[in-house]
């Protein structure tokens, strides 16, 4: 008898030590992020694919604006978000001068480095984070007509429906993936309220800067700060 319980015991042991186990068998891995930009977000040599055009350059490097303080990549608005956040940069794809739709500037066809072209790239993310509009509102594009289905290549022209669309591809390519869009300071009233109207539609987060310091048209260090603190601010308030 007393052998029966012994063994009795030991299975009730065995049992109870097994359930308080933490599991160890799931796939466990930092927030992946990447960043889909514009020149606000480029920095040489982090940007995927290496073909793209930047605007943020190292201190040695012959092709930095000497009229930008930005120097180090440590000092752009997406590094201090990713290291404060604690996450991992799964890539950035940003690109200078970048456009949502396919008209540049000087009328130029700036289909190459559009967005919409873009978004086919963007990895395997937990999160996007992507600051995007401020050239369609500097080109003079058009704004087009408020469209949610059917496009076209034409109707890559307008900003309205070339936005949409943007925002279809995002949830069809990488429905898992959180999205945050940001909208810049100082552009035209009509496409602030087009992108809220159209973030509002898919329901995406629009976070909306204010007082960002800028030098040539670009935040500075106190600039890139200032617009760190608030996606940090606005992540933490969402529960990211």
């Amino acid at each position: 008898m007393r052998q029966i319980l012994t063994i009795a015991c030991m299975l009730i042991m065995s049992t109870m030590t097994w359930a308080i186990q933490p599991k160890t068998n799931e796939a466990e891995h930092p927030t992946r992020v990447t960043i889909f930009g514009d020149s606000y977000s480029t920095f040489e040599g982090w940007l995927t694919p290496a073909t793209n055009e930047s605007w943020y350059w190292s201190e040695n490097s012959p092709y930095r604006d000497k009229n930008n303080d930005v120097t180090r990549v440590e000092q752009t608005w997406w590094w201090q978000v990713i290291e404060h956040m604690g996450w991992q940069l799964e890539m950035n794809n940003s690109y200078s001068g970048s456009t949502v739709g396919y008209f540049g500037y000087q009328n130029m066809n700036y289909q190459p480095r559009s967005f919409n072209t873009r978004v086919q790239n963007l990895g395997e993310p937990d999160v996007i984070l992507s600051c995007c509009i401020t050239n369609d509102s500097w080109t003079g594009e058009q704004l087009g007509d408020y469209q949610y289905a059917n496009w076209t290549e034409n109707d890559m022209w307008y900003f309205r429906p070339a936005m949409a669309r943007l925002c279809a591809t995002l949830r069809l390519n990488y429905p898992q993936a959180k999205v945050l869009f940001i909208l810049n300071t100082q552009l035209k009233p009509e496409f602030c309220e087009s992108m809220r109207i159209i973030c509002r539609h898919y329901g995406f987060p629009l976070l909306e800067l204010h007082d960002i310091d800028k030098q040539d048209g670009h935040p500075s260090q106190k600039g890139h700060a200032a617009f760190a603190d608030q996606v940090i601010n606005f992540l933490t308030q969402q529960g990211w």
